[in-house]
């Protein structure tokens, strides 16, 4: 069973700075693609971020240039840097992975980011 552990939220100023961790409880490298999404209060999940197992990656326009996506292929852990937060960028945040050879995709269970005006 593949579990996924998000941490690294919290409140933050705008204009301010987090990195959020995804731990794997497996080799990310038996990943297809791993990616960041959200979702605040009343609207859907959104997509941030994806990395695939190739390095390449893939930004929403909403993200693009204050958000970067990496990975540490040792610590089985995929991150989401944050720059320049805005008030509208407060959600719970969520990890996923596609692995290679199944259908199906995992989630972690979410970590809040909250950015004050």
């Amino acid at each position: 069973q593949v579990q996924l552990v998000e941490s690294g939220g919290g409140l933050v100023q705008s204009g301010g700075s987090l990195r959020l961790s995804c731990a794997a409880s497996l080799s990310i490298t038996s990943f297809a693609t791993m990616a960041w999404y959200r979702q605040a209060p009343g609207k859907q999940r959104e997509f941030l971020a994806l990395m695939s197992s190739g390095g390449s990656t893939n930004y929403a326009d909403s993200v693009k240039g204050r958000f970067t996506i990496s990975r540490d292929n040792a610590k089985n852990t995929v991150y989401l840097q944050m720059n320049s937060l805005k008030p509208e960028d407060t959600a719970v945040y969520y990890c996923n992975a596609a692995p290679k050879l199944s259908p199906r995709t995992y989630w972690g269970q979410g970590t809040q980011v909250t950015v004050s005006s």
